[in-house]
Formats: C-alpha cells, sequence, structure tokens
C-alpha cells in the first residue's frame, strides 16, 4: 500500500514538473506586443495557429476576423512573430540572400538584418505600416524567415 502511495505521488509530481516545463517553454507575449487586428493590448489566452507560430490576440472576437481575412492581417501577424521570438530571420526578408550583421534595421522593436546597404537604406527611409510591409509582408516573411523550434 505504501509503495502504491509513494508510486501515485512520484507520478503526480512528474506530471506537474512535465506541465511546468512545458508553460515555462511557452514565451508570453511582453507589452509591447499589440494585436494584429485591433492594434490593442493582447490576451494570452486568444490565440490563433499561423506560420509555424501562436499569433495572439486583444479578444475573442478578433482570431475570427483574422481567420476570415488572413491576408490582410499577415504582415502584422508575422511581424509579432518575430517579436515574440517565434519567428528567426534566416535570410534578408526583401532578396532572399544571406544577411551581414552590419547591416540592421530595428523593424517595429525588431532587429533586422540585410544583405546590403540597398536593401538596409529602403527599409531605414520606409515608416510605420509601410517597414512593416517590406520585412514581414507574407512573402517577405517567406524569404527571410523561419519558425522557431
Amino acid at each position: 500500500m505504501k509503495f502504491r502511495m509513494l508510486l501515485a505521488a512520484f507520478a503526480a509530481v512528474a506530471l506537474l514538473a512535465s506541465y511546468t516545463l512545458s508553460v515555462a517553454d511557452e514565451k508570453a507575449p511582453g507589452p509591447d506586443v499589440k494585436c494584429p487586428v485591433s492594434g490593442k493590448a493582447v490576451n494570452p489566452k486568444a490565440t490563433v495557429d499561423f506560420n509555424g507560430g501562436k499569433v495572439y490576440f486583444c479578444c475573442e472576437g478578433c482570431p475570427k476576423a483574422f481567420t476570415d481575412n488572413t491576408a490582410k492581417y499577415a504582415t502584422k501577424a508575422n511581424h509579432q512573430l518575430a517579436q515574440t521570438g517565434q519567428l528567426t530571420q534566416i535570410k534578408c526578408p526583401l532578396t532572399g540572400k544571406d544577411c551581414d550583421a552590419a547591416k540592421t534595421v530595428e523593424v517595429g522593436g525588431v532587429k533586422v538584418a540585410f544583405c546590403c546597404n540597398n536593401c538596409k537604406g529602403k527599409v531605414a527611409k520606409a515608416t510605420g505600416d509601410d517597414q512593416l510591409e517590406l520585412v514581414f509582408s507574407a512573402d517577405a516573411a517567406k524569404k527571410g524567415f523561419k519558425a522557431a523550434k
């Protein structure tokens, strides 16, 4: 009887430890992460799987708007995935060529590297949503980023 109780207690501790580790692996969105639909602060419980990661929304209504018109919100969703470390840069998002670590621009709080001064300059001159579109559009994300594992 004592052995069964000990075994059950050990199993409960192992299960709790496993759950704690899996929750710790998930990177919670910071206060600078905004809903791609509304632009408001996000609720970590309102999410949709997208592009190899989890996109966060402000409320339970925004995921439906996102899934109904993903193309409209893809740029901001990819930006959020990069912000939260769910997308990793692998190439220049403009050309798909190898990056030069000395040629970087901060885009919406994300440090982005480019292959050359032409790409860097083009992004540095752009502002706001135009800058995000250059770096995080569906095409740019496909060229320059991959899902972090």
